[in-house]
This record gives structure tokens, sequence and C-alpha cells, in this order.
């Protein structure tokens, strides 16, 4: 899913440029996005300004890791291979930002069906690259580091669409059943397990954010599912660091002749 260094700098701006006024439209719009949600409830719904709330600080990233996209100069040698990062989650980076848009229009018109498409492919696709393709940071390089917060918290967020909009998708009002509390202990912890700082941060986020969303009993084991996957993620990642502090051993994918990409 390889693009060009001249077509990445045109599609993931202009991505993030239709995402960000889809989602402009979201709040203005009457019903809003907040609307629809309070009228659509069910045992996965957050806390909505929960989203919000991290929606913000992540545009901020998006806006440095774009700033990257346009700053590297892949004719020098020492900064092709840090473009090269950016270029190669350009593909996925848009069909997310194309897919949270589209989702947006159709969440408005109270369509929840067929919003739930465009999140389970949002999701899936994020999921997949960091799990699959994203490189592993390197704390002494700018760009890897912010590819990585793009990407991780792209996914992480991923999660918890996933859930909240497929529950009210299908299940709008229903309670949460012991096979929801069990599915969700199991499904955080495993995600717990395998994270990093960044994605488990986000996992701890999405519980947070769910908990805050619920009531009762509910509300409160998902408040300690959210200590328990703090819990995880931290010994995990205090025992076996995650992240590459040597750059002497950061080893970039090979990539192309600069001419094939300019």
């Amino acid at each position: 899913m390889g693009v060009s260094y001249s077509t990445a700098k045109w599609l993931a701006p202009t991505s993030f440029l239709l995402d960000f006024a889809a989602q402009q439209y979201g709040m203005l719009s009457s019903p809003n996005m907040k609307d629809i949600h309070d009228a659509n409830l069910s045992f996965w719904s957050p806390q909505p300004y929960f989203i919000a709330g991290f929606f913000f600080p992540q545009q901020l990233f998006q806006l440095a890791w774009l700033y990257r996209l346009y700053k590297l100069d892949p004719k020098k040698p020492n900064e092709r291979a840090e473009l090269d990062e950016i270029v190669d989650f350009v593909p996925y980076y848009s069909i997310g930002n194309l897919c949270i848009g589209t989702w947006m229009i159709f969440w408005n018109a109270e369509q929840l069906k067929v919003s739930n498409v465009f999140v389970i492919i949002n999701s899936l696709t994020q999921l997949y690259y960091v799990f699959a393709k994203l490189r592993p940071m390197n704390t002494r390089s700018t760009t890897s580091v912010l590819t990585n917060v793009v990407a991780r918290t792209f996914a992480g967020i991923g999660v918890l669409d996933l859930l909240h909009n497929g529950s009210v998708a299908y299940f709008k009002d229903a309670p949460a059943t012991t096979t929801v509390k069990v599915v969700t202990a199991l499904g955080f912890g495993l995600a717990s397990a395998a994270s990093d700082w960044i994605f488990g941060g986000c996992m701890v986020y999405d519980l947070v954010a769910l908990a805050a969303g619920q009531s009762g009993s509910w509300r409160n084991l998902l408040a300690a599912y959210a200590v328990g996957a703090a819990g995880i993620v931290g010994a995990k990642n205090l025992a076996r660091p995650p992240f590459n502090r040597d750059q002497s051993e950061y080893k970039p994918t090979p990539t192309e002749d600069v001419q094939d990409r300019v």
C-alpha cells in the first residue's frame, strides 16, 4: 500500500482536513454528534467528553507529524529514512481519516449500522498497522516518536470507537450481561499485556471513558478494569522497555531509490 513522496504530501493533509471539517459539522449541526450519542446508549457507551478530550491533543500531534512530512528532504540521505517512515503510514492514516469523516455523516443521520461499517474499517486498519507494520520507536528520532504516537493513539481510540459504535448499532439500551463483562475483561487484559506505554495508555483511557459513561456496579467494575489494565501495562513495560533508545541499533526498512519515490 505504498505511495510516492509527492502523493503523500497531498494525500495526508487532504484527509486530515476532510476529517477535521466533518468533525466540525458533527459538533455544530443539529442534532449534533452528542445529541445522537445521548439518544443511543448501550453497555459500551463512553462519556462523550472523553472522546473530545482525546481528539484535541491528538490533532496537535498529527499537525506536528504532517509538518515533518513537508520539512524532510528525500534527497538528503540522513532525512530520507525518516521520511520513508512517515510515508509508509500515510495510506493507513488517510484511510482512517476518510473513514472517520464518513462515519460522522452517517452517525449524525442516526444511521448507526451504516456508520459502524466505517468504524470497523478504520479500527482494523489502524490496529493492523500498529501490530504488523509500524517500526519500533527510536526515541532519538522526532519523526519516529511522532509516527508512533499518531499511529498508536489512532489505533487506541479506534478500539473505543469499535466498542461504542458496535454496541449502540446492535444492542441499544442493552445492559451489561455476564458475557459482556467477561469479554471486556479478557479483551482489555490481553490488549494491555501486548501494549507499549502509548497504546497501553489508550487502553486505560478507554476503560476510564467507558466507566465515566456508565453507572452502578458496571461503572465500578469498569473502573476496576482500568486499574488492572494500568497495572498490567506498567509491569510489562517496566520489565521490558518497549522503545529503542540507542540510535545505533535502529535499522529502518530498506527503501527504493529516491528517484522512484519523488
